[in-house]
């Protein structure tokens, strides 16, 4: 199935002061055959956010009115918490019906959990405009290998033509295999939507998680809250990404993410499959969100078969 390559680029919650990472993130999508519009939003600005909340609001509901067939968030930050209360769900699902792709992750997990929670709508996990497509590469190459994996990946998930993704992982794990609807993102997002409307009641389904700036004693924190709380009990199988940009602390004393998962396994059983390619990190694969997947793993590779 074709799909249509016009693209928005917009901004709802963290300030975009990259003009640079846009104008590159532009060449990059238009050099894979897109055709780019850049959303006002992109250039508004209010303290910390990409505007107020009324037009951050409003920013959501013109990409979904618009519906292109891909809606890219240009980054992260903080905001998205602010607006899920007032957010038309049966506006942006809308959108979805009529083939609009949703792609983002960081802080917009919480727009993509929240579609999922009031609709079942599904979106896209995976990299942003100046994020990602926005990177400085080094002197020598116009794309580094990672961010050239990244692109093609991208535009392979949007144009429906991605069926399956492959990663290296831990020993231990050879041949499981589980099937259930992929949900997840940034693990902060995830748990800070626990008690609320906007949190998917997903049972069965396969977990995944990554997260930047948290260091392994509050990673562990927020994975066993999800523990706590019931939420991991009811996932067929937990797939762990990049956990990255932490500081070691003299207290640690050995203490690091190989002992965090060491204390999930033990509180938790079910399979923990670590390597999972996204994150705050070059190499950002795209992923379905809330859609049916299986997942098998042979040897220390894990695949992901994407199902319709």
């Amino acid at each position: 199935m074709s799909h249509p390559k016009n693209l928005i680029i917009f901004a709802a919650s963290g300030v975009e002061t990259r003009r640079a990472h846009l104008q590159r993130a532009r060449r990059r999508l238009q050099h894979l055959g897109y055709t780019v519009t850049e959303d006002q939003s992109t250039r508004l600005r209010h303290q910390r956010f990409a505007g107020t909340d009324e037009q951050r609001l409003a920013t959501l509901h013109r990409v979904a009115d618009a519906a292109p067939s891909v809606a890219l968030a240009c980054r992260g930050g903080y905001g998205m918490t602010r607006l899920l209360d007032a957010i038309d769900w049966t506006r942006l699902k809308r959108s979805v019906d009529q083939g609009t792709r949703w792609m983002g992750y960081s802080d917009m997990t919480a727009l993509s959990l929240g579609l999922l929670a009031h609709t079942g709508a599904p979106t896209w996990h995976g990299p942003m405009a100046a994020e990602d497509f926005g990177r400085e590469m080094g002197p020598d190459a116009d794309l580094d290998e990672a961010n050239e994996i990244t692109c093609e990946t991208f535009d392979q998930a949007m144009s429906g033509e991605l069926e399956a993704l492959g990663f290296r992982t831990s020993k231990g794990h050879d041949g499981f295999t589980a099937s259930g609807r992929l949900w997840g993102g940034n693990l902060s997002m995830v748990c800070s939507l626990l008690g609320t409307p906007h949190m998917p009641r997903m049972k069965g389904g396969i977990l995944f998680l990554e997260d930047v700036g948290e260091p392994p004693y509050r990673v562990e924190r927020m994975l066993l809250q999800l523990a706590q709380a019931g939420v991991l009990a009811q996932q067929r199988a937990v797939l762990l990404g990049q956990f990255t940009a932490w500081k070691a602390s003299p207290l640690d004393r050995g203490y690091g993410l190989r002992q965090v998962w060491q204390r999930l396994a033990e509180v938790c059983a079910l399979p923990l499959i670590t390597g999972l390619p996204v994150g705050h990190v070059p190499l950002n694969m795209a992923l379905p969100q809330g859609q049916a997947v299986r997942l098998q793993v042979e040897k220390q590779t894990a695949y992901l078969l994407f199902q319709d």
